[in-house]
């Protein structure tokens, strides 16, 4: 694997190799550039799978270089390394699909856990990628694959391409192209048992069966994006919204099973095929999913003119929240951060997804910052998937739902690890006390050693031992007395002295007061 170092520092960069764990994760190279301009061109040669940018650089800086990396390698793992803790830059990172985000200087265990989780995702979907370029183990798929790729190539190429060569596949040329997107979520997978191919392969044979009886465009998997059925449209462009709600129909009637389509604009040749996919993407992630509607077919963008609202503006409210360690003190945050949310009866797809990341990179950052274990997949659009039905509709309450059991378990956990930490805190305290017992041991000496006040300590001690700390000491010393006694021809004062009684009346005093008889009488009875 290879690794790229974006930053104008160059003791930065020096520090990232220093610190890196490179060969535990299979990384053999290292480039390194010191600005964005160097770093794409770096990009282009080499194809890295991690990159480490800086934000604020001469030249290209980081926002723009995070632009160009999701439009050009968007398949590389972006980790952004800043000196600036301002959730500007941390915005724009979650924007342009960063993993995530460190400040400098970069603590070695963050750098190291981070770039782990980097590495296992770029695995993850690059064996996804993988198979979904070569699927073909159903019978007579191999030509839809083919499909998939070619046409794939077609959306993605803006040099123009010869048109005649997808005659083969059913595509004509045409002066006049549009786009249409098929999102094939979760919930149509579930409904073919988790089998995704023969879920596209129903889903496309329906598609194409219709577009065949028109005669006027191609469906195919767009294998750029998962989860995605393209249309080319190339006439009766005065139908598609109708032919676009007949497939929808179509899949719910035969399959019960529904796919949210909408549709770009018209543009003039191949080569533009990927501006009207674009359109098509922004319809669809911004159609709003508080409207009551049968036929989830969206045909014009419809989102208000104004920014998506940040998780991160409620940050102060949040860390209130996990200061008071309980969840109905953040019950008030959640039911505020719904509300605002969905003001207007609002609430697009692209507004949830920005939720679901900044959620993501909050929740991972608390996991990281408390050293909890934490497994949750990075497959955004995968989990806001499972909140719809099987009409397309998404269940927000179910979904707020899930959001409170996720903080809830995270703060059960902090718990126990705070009670696991107590427990070993006061067998550090016994076991201090053990060693120490012949001697006088304060309350304050024990504070100062440990760094607990005195007050959490007694507190602590009484409820593990059911006694207080200077009874403890007595029983040590007694205990110990008991075994001088019967064991050894010591002097009563000797026993005394060596167990932390100066005064050998007052050790007589305090041994009759717990044993019940004198020293003497002890040992006596030893003797029998």
């Amino acid at each position: 694997m290879i690794v790229l170092i974006v930053d104008d520092e160059t003791h930065v960069r020096e520090g990232i190799k220093l610190l890196g764990e490179w060969e535990k994760h299979g990384i053999t190279t290292i480039y390194e550039a010191s600005n964005g301009e160097e770093a794409t061109n770096l990009i282009e040669k080499h194809r890295p799978e991690i990159i480490f940018s800086d934000m604020k650089m001469p030249k290209m800086d980081g926002t723009k270089l995070l632009e160009w990396i999701k439009g050009n390698h968007p398949s590389s793992k972006v980790i952004v390394v800043t000196g600036y803790d301002d959730y500007h830059y941390m915005r724009k990172a979650i924007h342009f699909g960063s993993t995530d985000y460190l400040l400098k200087p970069v603590d070695p265990e963050i750098l190291n856990q981070t770039l782990e989780t980097a590495v296992n995702e770029w695995k993850e979907e690059e064996e996804e990628r993988k198979k979904e370029e070569t699927s073909g183990q159903l019978m007579n798929m191999m030509k839809p694959v083919y499909r998939d790729r070619k046409l794939t190539q077609l959306m993605n190429s803006d040099e123009g391409v010869d048109e005649g060569l997808f005659e083969e596949l059913g595509f004509q040329s045409s002066r006049s192209y549009t786009v249409g997107i098929i999102r094939v979520n979760r919930s149509t997978i579930e409904a073919f048992s988790g089998d995704r191919d023969l879920a596209y392969f129903t889903v496309l044979n329906v598609v194409n069966e219709i577009l065949l009886e028109k005669e006027c465009g191609i469906g195919f998997r767009y294998l750029s994006n998962k989860g995605e059925v393209v249309i080319i449209f190339w006439d009766r462009f005065d139908e598609v919204g109708d032919i676009l709600a007949g497939i929808y129909e179509s899949l719910q009637a035969a399959m019960n099973i529904a796919c949210p389509m909408a549709l770009g604009k018209m543009v003039g040749e191949s080569a533009q095929l990927m501006e009207s996919y674009r359109e098509a993407r922004k319809v669809l992630v911004g159609r709003n999913l508080l409207e009551p509607k049968a036929c989830k077919v969206y045909v014009e963008y419809m989102m208000p003119d104004k920014p998506l609202k940040s998780l991160m503006d409620y940050t102060s409210s949040i860390d209130l929240a996990m200061q008071a360690g309980e969840i109905e003190a953040f019950d008030e945050v959640i039911e505020q951060v719904r509300a605002d949310f969905t003001e207007n009866d609002y609430l697009s797809v692209r507004q949830v997804l920005q939720f679901e990341n900044e959620y993501l990179l909050l929740s991972n950052r608390s996991y990281k910052a408390k050293k909890l274990e934490v497994k949750v997949s990075e497959d955004v659009e995968g989990r806001v998937d499972s909140f719809f039905d099987e009409d397309g509709n998404f269940m927000l309450d179910e979904y707020v739902a899930a959001k409170r059991r996720e903080i809830s378990l995270f703060l059960r956990k902090l718990k126990k690890q705070a009670s696991r930490k107590t427990s070993n805190i006061i067998e550090d305290i016994e076991a201090y006390l053990q060693a120490n017992f012949d001697r006088d041991v304060k309350l304050q000496e024990i504070s100062e050693h440990f760094y607990i006040s005195r007050e959490y300590i007694s507190r602590k001690f009484k409820q593990e031992f059911n006694v207080n700390i200077s009874d403890y000491i007595v029983n040590i010393r007694m205990k110990k007395a008991k075994s001088l006694l019967k064991n050894s021809q010591l002097k009563i004062y000797e026993i005394a002295n060596m167990i932390g009684y100066q005064d050998d009346k007052y050790f007589r005093k305090v041994f009759k007061k717990v044993v019940g008889i004198t020293p003497n009488e002890y040992r006596g009875e030893g003797k029998k």
